[in-house]
């Protein structure tokens, strides 16, 4: 196995096995599945223009479920998007 080299920077270190072959310098027949129960997703923040109507039929809605409206909007956004993609699988699989 090659010796893993030390990075100045995490671009560099992401550079570096962008383009390097992992099975030279890791033995993946040892590895074991591990689970990280309290990794939070990274987050980009993100702008978007939404009608004032659309806003405020948003915060009644989050208001009647004692949630903020931006984290209602993120469960919808969730929910449309695992719609969609399934549809989208299921229409794949039909093709």
């Amino acid at each position: 196995m090659k010796k893993i080299p030390k990075f100045s920077s995490e671009a560099e270190e992401h550079k570096f096995w962008k383009e390097a072959d992992s099975t030279d310098y890791i033995d993946w027949s040892k590895a074991k599945r591990v689970v990280f129960p309290n990794l939070k997703p990274s987050l980009k923040t993100i702008s978007i223009r939404l009608p004032e109507s659309m806003i405020e039929e948003l915060k009644v809605l989050a208001n009647k479920r004692d949630v903020p409206y931006q984290s209602l909007l993120k469960i919808f956004l969730g929910e449309r998007i695992e719609e969609e993609l399934k549809t989208f699988s299921f229409r794949r699989a039909k093709a």
